[in-house]
This record gives C-alpha cells, structure tokens and sequence, in this order.
C-alpha cells in the first residue's frame, strides 16, 4: 500500500493532470505461448476478441498519450496503456494500438529476453520503432518486490534498466512494479536508480512525486473485466471504488504476510 506521507511535489494545490492508466499482460488467444505460464499468471491474459473490446470501450474518451509525452503539472485528462512481463503477444498488443493511431507502454522482465515465450531483442526494439515507450518490470521479476532488501531494489532496477539502455541505445526512465507489491523504499529506489516514471498497480487517477519521480497508479485488467467497466474507467468513473477494493485486499495481505507469501509462491510456479 502507497505510503500517503511519503514527499510529493509540486506543492498541494498544484494543477495536476489526471491520467487513466491501464495495466495489461498477455494478448492472445494460446495463453501456453506468451509470457509467464504459471496459474497466477492466467486470470491476466485476454483473448484476441476481449482485448479489441476493451479498446473500442477505452475509444472516445480522453486522448491516449504515452506519460513521457504528458506535463504532469498541468490540468488534463488523458489515457494511458501499459502491459506488464514481455510476453511474445506483446508484438500483437503494439500492432494493434497502432491500427488506432496509439502508442503504449512495455515493460520488459529483461533476464527473459529471447526466452520460449518472451520477446526477442529483436521484438523490443521493434515496438521501439514503432513509436512505444519500453521501460523496466525489473530484471528478475521478484515475487514480492517490498520485502526486498533497498541494496536487492536498486540492483533489479539498475541490472534490467541497462540492459535495455544497451539495446535501444537510449536510457530507461519509465517501469512498473512487478507484482504490484510496494511500499515507501520501492518508491523512493525506483527515482534513486534513475527513474523518472514509475507505474504501480493502486487504482488511482492521481500521479505524485517521491523525490524526482512520478508515481502513477493502475487498473490491472483481468480476463473477468467487462467493456462495460473499462468504458467507465476511461471516462474517470469508478475509480474510487477500484481503489478501495485493491487497498482492502493489500491491508489484508499485508496482516497475513506469511500466508501470502505460501499463496504467491504457489501461484508463480512455472509449468514445466
């Protein structure tokens, strides 16, 4: 749960934009073939149909921008796609934001580049070309991210953010939190390893600052969200609820951590 006390800027009262933002994974109709294929992993990854429905829900509403090309400090609304692992489908994903005149954001688990059912380098740098943001979900992909060591955060982001600036030739400023696990040190390590967009898994509408860093919220998207709700999420409807769910479940996970950390492990076995 996002520690409220933590430093923000600009000042209270300050104009900010407000932003939409949308968390996705796989896209694709053989879920075996495309990212991480463990049961956690499966309630995340839409069919071919179900995603191109979420778009049409997501369309007319705010413009869809990408967040390096938004002034944070300045009143407007706007939409913003991200998706999570480096999955193979992420080709699919991109080429259809495209077909729309859309570009989004990739976060890449970069130890799994060029992996059975990752992207290749030569993937990566293709979504780069066409115009999307590409950006760090850590090196390794830790289950839960909080409970590492501050010395173990940076090293993930650091490891996954220069591989990337090696492959693109241009430095990594924007990442997502693997898991959605966080807490204050996650915050402050991500704008200390060099990051200046950092996209968590809190549904909220409202980016702040921890130190040099935005820190922007999401709405994950699972196979069980309905067009219907993305329409009203992409209007800026029924986010406060969101919110109120997903800070319910974390306060829970966070007073039973033992057996959370029993039901991720179990959730984030890899098929063999």
């Amino acid at each position: 749960m996002i520690d409220t006390s933590a430093p923000t800027s600009p000042a209270v009262g300050a104009p900010l934009a407000e932003i939409a933002a949308f968390g996705y994974h796989e896209v694709t109709d053989a879920p075996d073939q495309s990212g991480f294929v463990r049961p956690g992993a499966r309630p995340y990854k839409l069919t071919v149909s179900a995603f191109a429905q979420h778009l049409d829900a997501i369309a007319g509403g705010a413009p869809v921008s990408l967040v390096t090309d938004i002034d944070l400090t300045q009143p407007g609304r706007h939409v913003v796609l991200t998706f999570d692992d480096g999955g193979k489908s992420a080709v699919h994903a991109g080429d259809e934001l495209m077909r729309r005149g859309w570009r989004g954001h990739f976060f890449i688990v970069t130890d799994r580049i060029g992996t059975r059912t990752f992207l290749s380098a030569d993937d990566i740098r293709y979504l780069r070309e066409c115009g999307h943001g590409i950006g760090s979900h850590s090196h390794t992909h830790p289950n839960i991210f909080r409970e590492l060591r501050r010395v173990d955060m940076l090293e993930q982001w650091t490891v996954s953010c220069d591989r990337l600036a090696q492959l693109l030739g241009e430095a990594c400023t924007t990442a997502a939190v693997p898991g959605g696990h966080i807490s204050p040190l996650t915050l402050r390590t991500a704008g200390d390893a060099g990051l200046r967009h950092l996209f968590t898994c809190d549904p909220t509408v409202t980016p702040f600052r921890v130190g040099d860093c935005w820190i922007l919220g999401r709405y994950l998207a699972k196979v069980t969200t309905t067009p219907e709700f993305m329409h009203r999420l992409a209007r800026f409807q029924g986010w406060g609820r969101a919110r109120f769910v997903r800070r319910f479940k974390d306060l829970a996970r966070q007073s039973f951590a033992g057996l959370n950390r029993v039901y991720v492990d179990r959730r984030t076995r890899e098929r063999t």
